[in-house]
């Protein structure tokens, strides 16, 4: 396994300065956020030109873009040609693991599987495994649908945020069933209340060894992303927690 990190937790400076940051807290590895509503990379700026989003998340040698995380505002032929030219630039990059959300909870499965299964395909032509992220107002904040999810539509993975079942509608209940689905985990730590969807690594209730464990009983050997969402007045330093969950999970791998 390897412990990557999140351009969202540094989302209050640009992009370049976010990646330095990023380097300068030892990781080798990023995972970058392309969302249409972000502040860094979107996914119209990568269609209009592939080749300069490559160069800009990139800094140097010590760190490699490792996953994407996608958010596409677009709909039905622009959101394939915006997902089609992320997918490249992950090929020109080297990022094997591309992210994107499922539907709304409340949308109809059958609808969903279509979808994802013409995505799927679509990703599949640069190489590329994408996955749908565990996450609350989504089909996946269900473990048992997210399973589903992934046995209809062939080469579909997962991308754990356990954040989401600990404070969602799951809390409280095993998501076992979806480590043999996961293909990225996402982490921070996180308390049973909504308001302590983000709390200081310690105080809350990711079980992060277990976590470890159960993936490493699936021959799990991708990345584990720290992901501590940069929010405005944040009540700790940034960039302390961000060392304090890679040190965290350094020591359980």
């Amino acid at each position: 396994m390897y412990v990557a990190c999140s351009t969202l937790c540094f989302t209050r400076y640009p992009l370049d300065q976010a990646l330095r940051m990023i380097a300068e807290l030892e990781f080798s590895k990023v995972d970058v956020a392309i969302h249409e509503q972000g502040p860094h990379l979107r996914p119209s700026e990568v269609v209009q030109d592939v080749a300069l989003a490559a160069q800009r998340i990139r800094i140097g040698p010590s760190l490699s873009p490792a996953g994407f995380d996608v958010h596409i505002e677009a709909e039905s032929a622009a959101f394939e040609r915006q997902l089609r030219a992320i997918c490249h630039l992950a090929r020109l990059s080297m990022v094997t693991v591309i992210t994107i959300p499922a539907a709304s909870a409340g949308c109809g499965l059958d609808a969903e599987v279509k979808r994802l299964s013409s995505l799927v395909q679509l990703a599949g032509t640069e190489g590329i495994t994408l996955t749908v992220e565990t996450c609350i107002g989504t089909l996946t904040e269900h473990p048992d649908t997210a399973v589903e999810l992934c046995k209809r539509v062939p080469g579909l993975g997962l991308t754990l945020d356990p954040s989401h079942y600990i404070a969602g509608p799951h809390q409280g209940r095993s998501y076992d069933q979806v480590y043999p689905y996961v293909r990225h985990v996402h982490l921070r730590d996180t308390g049973r209340n909504p308001e302590q969807f983000q709390v200081r690594v310690g105080q809350g209730e990711v079980e992060y060894g277990r976590i470890i464990a159960q993936l490493s009983r699936r021959n799990y050997d991708r990345l584990l992303t720290v992901e501590i969402c940069d929010i405005p007045d944040a009540p700790f330093a940034m960039d302390a927690e961000v060392r304090k969950l890679k040190y965290l999970l350094e020591s359980l791998i």
